[in-house]
């Protein structure tokens, strides 16, 4: 089964794969990246069926497929 990591440090807290998120697993953490953005975090992660359109809707390449 895929799995989805998220790539913290190109994250640039726009939200749109939260919005876009069919099952609701996707919000922002308290966790900081580098560039000082709110970067985006799994709150359930188990719930994630790899659908793939946070890869769709991410502008910054955030989301990267792990087989």
């Amino acid at each position: 089964m895929k799995k989805i990591k998220i790539l913290e440090e190109r994250c640039k807290g726009c939200g749109l794969c939260i919005e876009f998120c069919p099952k609701k697993v996707l919000g922002f953490s308290e966790k900081r990246n580098l560039q000082g953005y709110r970067v985006v975090g799994f709150y359930a992660k188990e719930k994630c069926n790899a659908c793939g359109i946070c890869f769709l809707m991410c502008p910054e390449l955030v989301f990267v497929s792990e087989e």
